[in-house]
């Protein structure tokens, strides 16, 4: 498309010509380019790129040129991405459900292959691995034979995906992380592309199916997390629509201490930042801190932008980013391109004179060794008062454990691997080095290597009470513990290679030992995991394990050996040596210098491009796995791990009505704050006696074949029954913890599950109240997927994180959000009796809908709610039932026109 905003230029790397759509030319214009901040310029750059009059329109690109920090327009921008990344975890179900989008397509008479990936999809398969063995030297290789055990039929469907689909590559298991794989490995910084003859140079953007995906902005490239739902219309050629954000400067100054982690200055910068209130904003880092943070330390901030509710988190490109891709093996015409690129588009380097509409600033000197916990990602507690901070989580949540201000442990007398042990209130019993937050960094990697070859040398070690585990997040990882000689010092505490994959921080962290559990749930013991990761929500790491914190991976050593997590770790000792002394933390902390020279001379360019040269290298049984073929994928209704989805079931090109009201609707759930998805949608281990572990028992799965419900994703039925299905979930209607409800009006409470089956018989729409943050946590499509498909209609909140709302929609659920500081409580509404929503003419950005209630004084009440419907695009989805079901109908008419 014409445009006088399309100002082609030229660049030449080596011999090669490369055209590119120019930015700062724009200043020639009158347009003041250089003040806006990184993002908005890269977004700007598809826009002008991507122009189309249709998806991408000029008046798009004028709206967003003329982006003004202190007054953001109220304008959506339609984002193409360059391409998209996604786990296993989700990406089984996106594929599954691109799968039965071919088979509705073919049903209708029109050619399957029209449902194709559009842009680049890399699936790397990360999230199935699971901590059943650990501690002993063959941990990774049974865990590996347990993981195709479990998994081989989702595996043999990605497989045919790969063959069924272009575009579409696998990174099988064994490989990685999918953010570490992302960073070291994936991620180009500059794309090219040809068209008409030319080859186009042009950042590289993406969105992912996991949260996470904003650790790639550390390298500088522009993404974040989706669900799986907008992540398939991306695939599809449709534009990431969001709001124009406001844009947050971070100015970071000063150094870290010696000592201090990057660890250490996540967990801060998570604090400050929720304090901010930076939810749905756009961070970017900038100021002369920068300069001090390696590539990985960049990684580890901007990894971790989920937990304090950002959209992104923006390093710049600099030298330090040329020469982590040099070091990473990229080629050195790859390393030129973008140098080049991101100078010739003033994308390179320390930016002057950048309008933000906010800026906040960080001193990185005052950063502190510090942890998270018990619950949230953003409880920063100083590494001191990590103990205080356990009490007082006792004194609130467990009424049995204090009594005129003091606070009493539990204990319990156990047998663990032949030894008598007592187990008490605040025993660790996970110990986890875990998730691409930290395993991609190499400093605090060699720290926990170095920390435990001086606790070996000490004569310390790990009580067998704690579960011990460290689950690399590439293989270049093991590679430089192996041979700077630190791997066997964690053999020697336990902490032997378990997988390479996302294990103890999204819940794989597999049985306790019976024994340990036993005393857990029968006398009601409070214990602890410790874990490098960026997740600690209530229930996610083990379904037993109530206090949960977050630290680098020297510190999960050190609790590890402490074995309490009612401990002073600067004050008090670790353990004592085998000559009988105290041992204190500050005698085996490892200095700055030891990490560095490790460092140094260890970890190579060569290292990199050997561990990358053949992904399908690591797994055998991945190679000889036969997997179907053709275009269209053989369903075994006999299967419980992939089904095909009913989300297509009575489709028809035809818009369905607006709906006028939701008439006499049925609270199913009445919540708190801070609900996740986790609480909506669990990934771990499935119970026994829950609606899905019966489901798959009378499907002839054995309990102890159960798996995750994060690997059962493909199957609806499983993932239906386990909505709302967190143990630890308090609903206000039932009572009591755990998934459960109120069925009205009979009074009875049941499994969430259960009585929804009960309503949707009875063609009773549902409602889930809640309130503040719903939805914060990871990604994940199905904790929207599965309200749907148990007949939520709406959720009415006090606010919403961005993706799940944005997923809510995608699959036809209305979020709507009270007026501030009104809630369920504070409108005094009698949730036993029904709810009616008057939604006549609200359907539009910034609606208004009318809920009309009882109150608990028997009178009428009334309440005025906004339709978080935000953008146009966003009331098509909704529109017309889904975004996958907009989608098809666009599809469907492009092809018969």
């Amino acid at each position: 498309m014409e445009s006088s905003y399309r100002i082609e230029r030229t660049l030449t790397v080596s011999g090669k010509e490369y055209h590119y759509f120019s930015l700062p030319d724009l200043e020639k214009m009158g347009f003041k380019v250089s003040r806006l901040p990184l993002s908005i310029r890269i977004i700007l750059e598809s826009l002008i790129r991507n122009m189309d009059g249709r998806a991408v329109t000029q008046e798009d690109v004028e709206n967003l040129i003329r982006w003004d920090a202190h007054n953001v327009p109220d304008t959506e921008i339609p984002f193409k991405v360059a391409r998209v990344v996604m786990q296993d975890f989700t990406g089984v179900p996106a594929v599954v459900d691109l799968a039965a989008m071919r088979d509705k397509v073919r049903e209708m008479g029109i050619d399957p292959t029209l449902i194709q990936p559009q842009v680049p999809v890399d699936l790397v398969i990360d999230h199935s691995v699971q901590v059943d063995f650990y501690g002993v030297p063959q941990a990774l290789e049974l865990n590996r034979e347990k993981e195709f055990e479990r998994n081989t039929e989702r595996y043999r469907f990605l497989k045919w995906a790969q063959n069924a689909f272009s575009n579409l590559r696998v990174i099988p298991p064994s490989v990685g992380i999918i953010h570490q794989v992302n960073l070291e490995y994936l991620a180009k910084v500059v794309m090219t592309a040809t068209k008409e003859g030319k080859t186009y140079a042009f950042p590289d953007t993406l969105v992912g199916t996991d949260s996470h995906t904003t650790m790639i902005n550390g390298l500088g490239i522009v993404g974040w997390g989706v669900g799986g739902i907008e992540a398939e219309a991306a695939m599809l050629d449709q534009p990431v629509t969001f709001k124009t954000p406001e844009v947050v400067g971070v100015n970071l100054h000063g150094r870290l201490r010696p000592g201090v982690t990057a660890t250490d200055l996540v967990l801060t910068l998570t604090e400050l930042l929720r304090k901010h209130n930076v939810v749905g904003k756009f961070v970017e880092f900038y100021g002369p801190g920068v300069s001090s943070l390696s590539l990985p330390d960049r990684a580890t901030l901007s990894n971790m932008c989920p937990e304090y509710g950002a959209t992104l988190a923006l390093f710049p490109v600099d030298e330090e980013t040329i020469s982590y891709l040099r070091m990473a093996g990229r080629p050195e015409e790859q390393v030129e391109l973008v140098e080049k690129y991101m100078k010739a588009q003033g994308l390179f380097g320390a930016q002057k004179n950048v309008d933000y509409s906010e800026v906040i600033d960080l001193d990185l000197s005052t950063v502190e060794s510090s942890v998270a916990g018990p619950s949230l990602p953003q409880q920063r507690v100083p590494l001191g008062r990590i103990g205080d901070s356990f009490l007082k989580y006792l004194e609130t949540s467990s009424q049995d454990r204090s009594s005129n201000g003091q606070v009493y442990l539990k204990a319990s007398k156990i047998k663990v691997r032949g030894r008598e042990e007592t187990l008490r209130d605040g025993d660790v019993v996970i110990a986890a080095i875990t998730s691409c937050t930290n395993t991609s960094n190499p400093k605090v990697m060699v720290a926990a290597g170095l920390l435990a070859k001086k606790a070996v040398e000490r004569g310390l070690a790990v009580s067998p009470k704690v579960k011990t585990s460290l689950a690399p997040g590439s293989r270049v990882v093991s590679d430089y513990l192996e041979k700077s000689g630190l791997q066997a010092y964690l053999d020697r505490l336990g902490f032997y290679t378990v997988g390479f994959g996302c294990t103890t921080c999204i819940g794989n962290s597999g049985p306790l030992d019976p024994a340990i559990e036993e005393a857990i749930v029968k006398d009601g013991l409070a214990t602890a995991a410790v874990l490098s990761g960026n997740r600690n929500f209530e229930a996610r790491i083990h379904r037993n394990v109530r206090a949960n914190y977050l630290m680098s991976p020297p510190l999960v050593v050190a609790f590890a050996i402490a074995g309490t997590v009612v401990k002073d770790l600067e004050h008090e000792p670790i353990g004592k040596g085998s000559d009988g002394r105290d041992v204190y933390l500050k005698d085996i902390w490892p200095s700055d210098e030891e990490v560095n020279g490790v460092i140094a001379n260890t970890i190579k360019r060569e290292m990199f491009i050997e561990k990358y040269r053949d992904v399908n290298a690591f797994n055998e049984r991945w190679n000889s796995l036969d997997a179907p073929s053709g275009l269209l994928y053989a369903w075994d209704e006999k299967s419980t791990y992939i089904r095909r989805p009913p989300f297509f079931d009575g489709f028809s090109v035809d818009v369905p009505e607006e709906p006028e009201e939701l008439r006499d609707a049925r609270p199913l759930l009445v919540l708190g704050d801070s609900v996740t998805t986790d609480h909506i949608s669990p990934a771990g281990s499935i119970a026994r006696d829950s609606p899905a572990g019966k489901y798959l028992m009378e499907h002839g799965v054995r309990p102890e074949d159960f798996n995750s419900y994060g690997a059962r994703r493909g199957n609806h039925e499983v993932m239906m029954r386990g909505t709302f299905g967190n143990n630890r979930i308090k609903n206000a209607l039932a009572g009591r913890e755990g998934p459960y409800t109120k069925y009205l009006p009979a009074g009875e409470v049941m499994f969430v599950y259960d009585a929804a089956v009960k309503y949707m018989k009875e063609g009773v729409p549902l409602v889930v109240f809640a309130g503040k943050e719903y939805g914060s946590g990871s990604s994940r499509d199905w904790a929207a997927k599965g309200p749907m498909l148990i007949g939520v209609k709406a959720v009415v909140a006090r606010s919403f994180e961005r993706i799940h709302r944005s997923n809510l929609i995608g699959m036809g659920i209305l979020p709507l959000q009270f007026p501030d500081g009104q809630d369920i409580n504070s409108i005094k509404a009698d949730t036993s009796k029904p709810f009616t929503i008057d939604l006549r003419g609200a359907l539009k950005p910034g609606g208004r809908a009318r809920m009309r209630f009882t109150t608990t004084e028997g009178k009428p009440g009334e309440v005025v709610l906004t339709v978080r419907l935000d953008t146009p695009i966003e009331v098509e989805y909704y529109r017309h039932g889904g975004i996958l079901q907009f989608v098809m109908r666009k599809i469907l008419t492009e092809a018969k026109s």
